[in-house]
């Protein structure tokens, strides 16, 4: 086992990994930006070291300054947490360079599963089912067209380099398919530096589902368990569950075919294979998560095993002496995941970063927190709003269920918005209580159409009560504020209204524009928003380029 490992991440899940060290007698260091500098997993590591900036890309994404603070530290590995640079392949190459040891599966793998394109040829190659789609880049809008008429509408066209739902955009007719392709390469250049994309056929309804794989060896895979993730808002998790309250007796169908794509791109270390599932059960390959997935602690809790310890392991070149029937043989009862993020649902779930006021969480038997703040921490507005991971732990499901509704009316985060609301209606709505939810059921099926978070007085007549929190009745507004174009104020500073990722700058310094012309393309939790001008002039200033991080409020461009 390694006596020091640097952590590059920040959050909970950087606590998390602190942790684990700590319990096997490992030295912890954390790197942090300029507003981390007190944050909670500074302060549970070993050591620090501080990178100076705020914006991902001069902090946590900067290769050569994480790589100078393992150096500088005296550690012998980097775990890469999730996110930033877990999947970045040439960050494991340049680990590998620099003489330390890279805590996740090689770089040949990550690049081979990465590619979204090149990951089906593997599934295929290794006859783990796919939904029906192209096994090469579209160039064009006409080859989609081609394929829809043969397999039918919707489809999804989606960023080869893509995942979570980014480059991910969806014709459900002929006359959307241009406009969605332009989308899917904007968004995938944006985020991915390339403007690959492909087509498959879009399953409207499905079950998501996920195997966890754990590979002591390139030859050698275990399946850990299914997870269901089909709650989701714009292809992001809000809950997570293992085993499966549906298709349970798909489990080792999918746990072989698994560990058949683990092997066939010589995989190592933990990963996750994403699959979706068909109303009749059958179920086909959507991706490989080449990292510890967030919901890596629902399949700890029915396993009783640490997976972070696990991949220490692996990585240490230590023996994990485990088999599959081991594993088979561990498993008990039932664990539910909610991610608890600064989110306001009233507003589509947009951020809502800002100061922690009040912090209490829940306890008892069964409970789980994994949290990266505290009372008195700020949640800032650069990173992603999770806050913290609440997780119940059942004899079954049901035992599950009712503990995770209870532990979310204990847990208390006061001066941010926050999804518990939403999740405490998720919790008690019909289809999860049954198990039969789908990835349409938070969207589709609105089933928070009708209650929302909110922070108004209870006496207005559109608000509830619901476990003790005021709750808003949805109206078409909020939506529209959400999705909405925004316009700058008489001052001529157009402004963004949430924190994101700049997806286009359409207009250009020097450029005339009219009222109501877009500016700039910006992206927050799978949504564009066009920041246009609220009136007439010339574009003297532009703060920023395709990619770039922004704050809510910070000025974008200038118009005169």
């Amino acid at each position: 086992m390694f006596s020091k490992v640097l952590i590059a991440n920040r959050g909970e899940i950087a606590v998390r990994i602190a942790r684990t060290c700590r319990e096997r007698g490992v030295a912890s260091v954390a790197v942090h930006s300029d507003v981390d500098a007190t944050a909670r997993h500074v302060r549970v590591s070993d050591e620090a070291v501080h990178l100076p900036g705020i914006a991902p890309g001069e902090t946590y994404l900067n290769v050569e300054r994480v790589l100078d603070a393992a150096r500088a530290t005296g550690a012998e590995a980097i775990h890469p947490g999730y996110g930033f640079l877990s999947e970045n392949a040439a960050f494991a190459d340049e680990v590998a360079a620099a003489g330390l040891v890279w805590v996740g599966p090689p770089a040949s793998a990550i690049r081979a599963v990465g590619d979204k394109v090149s990951a089906r040829r593997i599934a295929q190659a290794a006859n783990v089912p796919l939904v029906p789609g192209t096994l090469e880049p579209v160039e064009d809008p006409a080859p989609i067209i081609e394929f829809a008429r043969e397999h039918g509408y919707p489809v999804a066209i989606k960023a080869s380099g893509g995942g979570g739902g980014r480059g991910l955009r969806v014709a459900h007719s002929e006359d959307e398919v241009a406009g969605a392709f332009d989308a899917a390469r904007r968004e995938s250049e944006a985020y991915f530096s390339s403007r690959d994309v492909y087509v498959e056929r879009y399953l409207e309804a499905p079950k998501h589902l996920e195997v966890q794989i754990l590979a002591p060896k390139p030859d050698h895979a275990l399946w850990l368990g299914v997870r269901d993730c089909s709650l989701q808002r714009r292809h992001q998790k809000l809950v997570e569950e293992t085993p499966p309250p549906r298709f349970a007796d798909k489990m080792a169908e999918m746990g072989a075919a698994a560990v058949r794509l683990s092997e066939a791109c010589g995989y190592v270390n933990a990963g996750t294979v994403e699959m979706l599932v068909d109303a009749d059960g059958s179920f086909y390959f959507l991706e490989v998560n080449s990292r510890l997935q967030v919901e890596h602690t629902v399949t700890e809790e029915v396993l009783g095993l640490d997976l972070v310890a696990c991949q220490l392991q692996i990585a240490s070149g230590d023996q994990l002496g485990l088999d599959q029937e081991d594993i088979t043989a561990r498993a008990r009862g039932h664990s539910i995941e909610c991610r608890i993020n600064a989110e306001d649902p009233a507003a589509g779930f947009l951020p809502s970063p800002g100061l922690i006021a009040g912090y209490s969480e829940p306890n008892g038997l069964g409970v789980r927190v994994d949290s990266g703040y505290a009372a008195g921490d700020t949640v800032p507005e650069a990173y992603d709003s999770l806050v913290a991971k609440l997780v119940t732990w059942g004899s079954d499901r049901e035992e599950a269920r009712l503990r995770m509704v209870r532990a979310l009316e204990e847990m208390v985060v006061e001066g941010v918005a926050t999804s518990i609301p939403a999740h405490l209606i998720l919790l008690q709505e019909g289809s999860f209580v049954a198990g039969i939810h789908t990835t349409r059921t938070i969207e589709g099926d609105h089933v928070l159409d009708a209650l929302v978070t909110a922070n108004e007085p209870v006496e207005e007549s559109n608000v509830l009560l619901v476990g003790g929190r005021s709750v808003r009745l949805w109206h078409e507004g909020m939506a529209a504020s959400a999705s909405a174009a925004v316009r700058a104020g008489a001052t001529g500073d157009l402004v963004a209204p949430m924190q994101g990722t700049i997806l286009k700058v359409v207009a250009n310094e020097g450029d005339a524009v009219e009222a109501g012309d877009p500016v700039v393309v910006l992206e927050a939790m799978k949504m564009e928003t066009t920041i246009s001008a609220a009136r007439g002039g010339t574009v003297v200033r532009v703060n920023v380029t395709q990619g770039d991080s922004v704050g809510a409020g910070e000025v974008v461009a200038v118009i005169e």
